[in-house]
């Protein structure tokens, strides 16, 4: 698809059996719009679906692996620049100056994660595969890329490496039965050469996160153990401002 729009955002929203993903799309594209009112948003799914809310509507043919969408997005995004954010993140601070810092790459997929502290975070507990295999630490939650060779390039191996995981977890150790997107794109870019698609120094973009290992609490849900304030868009966990891209991780939490 030709892309019919400069740029914005994506979100991809395939509910599960569990997780109201739209309804967390939602959520996000309001909170994108409170901090860039112009930005341009396209809402991926896997049925016939329109909201004003919404500037463009893309419907995905959804896998039975539900990481293994992205491997549609190159295709489907309406943008010559787009910036692809998971479903289940805040934006709780401007973000449109990242738009300049991703134009030095074709493609970027943002690397580490921060803290609620903002300290960039060194738990390790979900990246065994990453460390064993030396492979790039992305996230996939925070994705740029230009409509450009190296872009197609790499959704190419993105949806080569899910259609024949069986082959492609051969080759490295401690492999997921079911890959996770983070984890195809990793090895994707280390295939096209990491310095390519990422650029991870301390001033790039990175997800707040707030799996249990990485926020430090006792249990995974957070928001029993820590003090939030949140209010007109602007979060506060124990009294420390947050800053980006919120990814909340508690599903339940948008709610409130």
């Amino acid at each position: 698809m030709q892309p019919i729009d400069e740029q914005g955002y994506v979100i991809v929203a395939v509910n599960s059996d569990t997780v109201d993903y739209q309804d967390c799309a939602r959520t996000l594209a309001k909170t994108i719009r409170y901090w860039d009112p112009s930005a341009r948003i396209c809402l991926v799914t896997d049925r016939a679906y329109t909201e004003p809310l919404y500037d463009h509507h893309r419907q995905i043919v959804p896998n039975a692996n539900p990481f293994a969408n992205d491997a549609q997005l190159f295709a489907l995004t309406p943008f010559r620049e787009t910036i692809k954010l998971e479903a289940d993140m805040f934006i709780v601070s401007p973000i449109d100056h990242w738009w300049t810092q991703f134009r030095h790459r074709d493609v970027v997929i943002s690397t580490g994660c921060r803290d609620w502290k903002d300290r960039v975070s060194t738990a390790r507990h979900y990246r065994r595969v990453f460390d064993a295999n030396n492979l790039p630490d992305v996230y996939n939650a925070i994705t740029y890329w230009r409509r450009s060779e190296t872009a197609k390039e790499f959704f190419g191996w993105v949806g080569n490496i899910f259609a024949n995981w069986s082959e492609f977890k051969k080759l490295i150790k401690f492999p997921d039965e079911v890959p996770t997107t983070d984890l195809v794109y990793a090895m994707a870019a280390e295939i096209m050469g990491r310095d390519r698609v990422t650029m991870p120094f301390s001033t790039y973009p990175k997800i707040v996160h707030m799996k249990r290992h990485i926020a430090g609490t006792r249990t995974e849900h957070w928001l029993d153990e820590l003090v939030w304030e949140y209010q007109d868009l602007r979060l506060r966990i124990q009294t420390v401002a947050q800053t980006g891209a919120f990814h909340y991780h508690a599903k339940d939490w948008r709610a409130q």
